[in-house]
């Protein structure tokens, strides 16, 4: 009988692991975004984390002509990352992200992950800038 607990809570233990490492680390995953970046915040009670907003734009389906927006959600790890983001509120950008099973509290609120930024350029004069990653 004990043989038998043992090798069910070890077998528990793996499927546990592998539960979680699906849930929140394998990257479900992964893409490019582009549009107005909207706002890059940090904030957070006990982790502080980079939070974000991406403006689409877009022409409306079968429901009515109509330009449509629509946001896109996200969060940043890298402090580098954030920092241009900030300082460039307003601008285009296109942006890779990971998308995960689930977030972590110290990963940000949201499934999206951006990690890098591919290109930005100013949403009025429409000329590419450097990123200098």
């Amino acid at each position: 009988m004990k043989k038998f607990l043992r090798l069910s809570a070890l077998v528990l233990t793996v499927v546990l692991i592998l539960f979680i490492y699906w849930r929140y680390f394998w990257v479900f995953g992964e893409g490019v975004k582009a549009g107005q970046l909207n706002y890059v915040m940090k904030k957070g009670f006990i982790f502080k984390t980079y939070e974000g907003k991406l403006i689409q734009s877009g022409f409306q389906g079968n429901t009515g002509g109509g330009v449509q927006s629509y946001e896109f959600r996200f969060s940043v790890t890298n402090d580098d990352i954030a920092n241009k983001l900030m300082v460039n509120s307003g601008k285009e950008f296109e942006v890779h992200y990971k998308e995960y099973m689930g977030m972590l509290p110290w990963r940000g609120t949201t499934v999206f992950v951006v990690d890098s930024i591919l290109s930005m350029k100013d949403a009025r004069a429409g000329s590419v800038l450097p990123v200098g990653q």
